[in-house]
């Protein structure tokens, strides 16, 4: 299971990387830094969607590793093939869901004044800064958002890892922690 979460966290940062970087490279190499309303509006989508997909990602990896070290005999009942795809595909999921939600809501808000933004790809806080119309309501929803889909995995890393630390330094013999630590590397 480690492995097949590793492969998508590998997918993942290499799409990461093609959300942001061929366009800046573009913008480097002809001089034209222009990028349209809709190209921008797809980069934020796609690179919001990668963040969401890399924190449930990072999530469901330590949750496996909270398995292998802490309970090491039921490991393979409840870290089985069909338990694994469904955390991978529920982090996906989950990350393009929110981020469509999102930046449908940022792409119906009203644009004026100055269509310029000073950074070198399509973030939200600038491209809000942009907006003619009131996006209190629009922020504190993205916060909301934002918070459902970090807070909840950064916990459950969080306390997976205490636990597993917890697990390891009950363990007698110095051989043993240290392949125990091993496996968390």
């Amino acid at each position: 299971p480690m492995y097949f979460l590793l492969g998508n966290l590998s997918c993942l940062e290499t799409c990461y990387s093609s959300t942001i970087l061929p366009r800046t490279l573009a913008g480097l190499l002809t001089g034209d830094r222009t990028i349209s309303f809709i190209e921008c509006i797809t980069q934020l989508y796609f690179f919001g969607s990668m963040v969401s997909v890399e924190c449930c990602l990072l999530s469901a990896m330590s949750y496996d590793r909270y398995l292998a070290i802490c309970k090491p005999l039921y490991y393979a009942a409840l870290m089985n093939n069909s338990v694994c795809f469904r955390l991978a595909a529920g982090s996906w999921v989950s990350g393009f869901v929110a981020c469509t939600i999102t930046t449908c809501w940022i792409s119906q808000i009203i644009y004026c004044g100055p269509n310029e933004i000073d950074h070198f790809f399509c973030d939200y806080t600038p491209l809000v800064k942009l907006s003619c119309s009131d996006t209190h309501l629009m922020a504190l929803v993205i916060f909301l958002f934002t918070s459902i889909l970090t807070l909840p995995p950064f916990l459950l890393t969080l306390a997976s890892y205490v636990c597993i630390i917890a697990t390891i330094h009950r363990i007698p013999s110095t051989a043993g922690r240290q392949k125990a630590f091993y496996t968390c590397c």
